[in-house]
This record gives C-alpha cells, sequence and structure tokens, in this order.
C-alpha cells in the first residue's frame, strides 16, 4: 500500500485518487502550502507527492529544491501540475527534478496514468523490499550530505547480535519480523527524538544506518535499545524467553544454546565537523559496530576531534 502528499486548495484531487485508486493507495493527504508540504514530506516520508500550481504566491519550484536537497525523501516521485504549457517551464521543473509535468487543463485519467506509473516503479527502486527503506546510493549521498555540509553530525550502525541462530531455529518468516521490527523502531524513535531530516536507511539483511546530529544520538540509541528490548519478546517461544537463550546446533551440527538476540549500535560523531571521507565513515562504523557488539552495553562511539 502507498500514501500520497496532495499539496492543493480544495481537496478535489485527493478525492480522485482515493476514488479511484483505492486498492493501491493507503490514504491521500492534502496540505495547502508550501512549507507544509516540504515538512510532511520529511516527517511522514509520502510514496509520492502531486504539487498543485494554485496561486502565485505558491513558490512550486523552491518547493521542488527543498525536497530533492534532502536525501531523507530526495527519492519520493513528483508530480507537477502546472498552469504554464511553455517548453521552458517544462524544462525548468525537470532540471530541478520532477518525474512528471502536466499542464492544465487535464483529464483525470492522464494523472492516474502518471501516479499508476510511478508507484510501479517505486516498487523496483532502491528501496529495501522488506523494509521499504533507502539503501544503497541513496545513504551515500545521505551521508555526503553531511560530509560536505556546515553542520557536524552522527552517523549510527545498528547491527544485531545471534541473528543468525534466532533466524537458523525459527525460520526466515520470523527473521524477517525481527528486522521488521528493528526498522520500525528506528523510524519511530527517529521521528520522535530526532530531526526532521535525520535519515533511516537500511543496507541490507539485519544492518542499519541512521544519519543524525550529536546532540541526538543519545536519546535515539537509548531508545532504540530499549524499545527493542521490551518489543522483540513477542517474537520468542515461551521457553526460550524462560530460559534466557535460544535452543539449536551450531556449525557442526552440535546442540547448543544461543543468547537471545540483542542489538548493537556504534557510533561515529563528528562535533568539530572535520573533513573526512566516505570511506573513512565506512571504515569508523564498522569499528565503532565491532566494538559496540564487544561492550556489555551494546553500545559503542567513536568521536571525531581535531
Amino acid at each position: 500500500m502507498f500514501s500520497i502528499l496532495v499539496v492543493e486548495g480544495e481537496g478535489v484531487i485527493t478525492e480522485s485518487i482515493q476514488g479511484h485508486l483505492a486498492k493501491e493507495v493507503c490514504q491521500a493527504v492534502t496540505v495547502l502550502n508550501d512549507e507544509d508540504a516540504v515538512q510532511f514530506a520529511l516527517r511522514e516520508m509520502p510514496s509520492l507527492i502531486i504539487l498543485n500550481v494554485m496561486q502565485p504566491a505558491f513558490d512550486v519550484y523552491q518547493v521542488i529544491q527543498q525536497l530533492r536537497d534532502q536525501p531523507k525523501c530526495m527519492h519520493i516521485p513528483i508530480i507537477l501540475l502546472s498552469p504554464h504549457s511553455s517548453v521552458v517551464e517544462k524544462v525548468h521543473a525537470y532540471e530541478l527534478g520532477v518525474d512528471s509535468y502536466i499542464a492544465k487543463p487535464f483529464s483525470i485519467d492522464e494523472l492516474l496514468v502518471h501516479v499508476r506509473c510511478h508507484l510501479r516503479r517505486l516498487q523496483q527502486t532502491t528501496l529495501s523490499p522488506l523494509t521499504q527503506l533507502p539503501g544503497g546510493l541513496q545513504l551515500e549521498r545521505a551521508i555526503h550530505y553531511k560530509l560536505y555540509g556546515s553542520e557536524p553530525w552522527s552517523v549510527l550502525y545498528l547491527d544485531l547480535d545471534n541473528f543468525k541462530a534466532f533466524n537458523d531455529t525459527y525460520g526466515f518468516l520470523a527473521g524477517n519480523d525481527m528486522i521488521l521490527l528493528v526498522g520500525h523502531i528506528c523510524q519511530r524513535v527517529v521521528c520522535v527524538y530526532g530531526n526532521a531530516d535525520d535519515f533511516v536507511g537500511h543496507i541490507g539483511g539485519d544492518d542499519f544506518v541512521i544519519v543524525t546530529t550529536p546532540e541526538r544520538e543519545k536519546a535515539l540509541c537509548r531508545h532504540i535499545l530499549t524499545r527493542f528490548k521490551e518489543e522483540s519478546v513477542v517474537l520468542y517461544r515461551q521457553e526460550d524467553l524462560q530460559r534466557g537463550a535460544i535452543r539449536g546446533v551450531d556449525r557442526e551440527g552440535q546442540p547448543f544454546e544461543f543468547p537471545l538476540v540483542s542489538l548493537s549500535i556504534g557510533v561515529v560523531s563528528d562535533r568539530f565537523h572535520c573533513i573526512h571521507t566516505i570511506n573513512d565513515i565506512s571504515v569508523l562504523t564498522a569499528e565503532a559496530k565491532r566494538r559496540a557488539k564487544q561492550s556489555s552495553d551494546n553500545l559503542s562511539l567513536i568521536s571525531l576531534g581535531r
């Protein structure tokens, strides 16, 4: 299911989408102005954005630029509905990063074709098919965005401990549920305790990354670790919970008890905004994660100085 953000005044387009795409769309939400559009996109991460140019005061090109400058929502398709049909206007819009430009007047069928096309493409993008979180190139761009910006940054690398034993014993569907739980917890905690533009990415498997700022890192780590410990209990059999361990077999096929799955977070923080490459960050976050797995509180921080 998908969500669509519609920036318009009267809600006509929103109603049409909900009426024609009820089976494909989870919800279509209307906001009235450019500032609310950007904030909603950063907070709720819609699947698709439709910008309906309504009045001269609405700076649609600024909205497009802001959306495309943010790694968190730069992948979201944008459909622009404009009263201008000139080639110059269309070229400018496409250069800024819109995915479809529809000149007014238009038929609702034309708009729906574009909407369906973009929603189909979303299923074939670099978003994780399991968690629907961005990774790969988008993650690299998110880190680049922080590295070459003017503000301090922190990168959190999250990884599950003893996940293979859990996956082997409980099955891959339960393993998927465990991975989904981590993704959902990260998104919920970042929404409450993070910045609006904090990036949550899924590298793959049971590895996740959060790009945030130093003043947010402690609260994010604390709440993520606490919620995982509390919420993951529903994924175990009662006897394993009472035992505090999973009974399975080791690599040689011998019976063995494995600890319950825990979550480790390695943090690399640059409070002084030194110059580093993305390769440096990759190596440092891997080291921070390794230390976190060996620590008693499943947390490790590497703070970069001058």
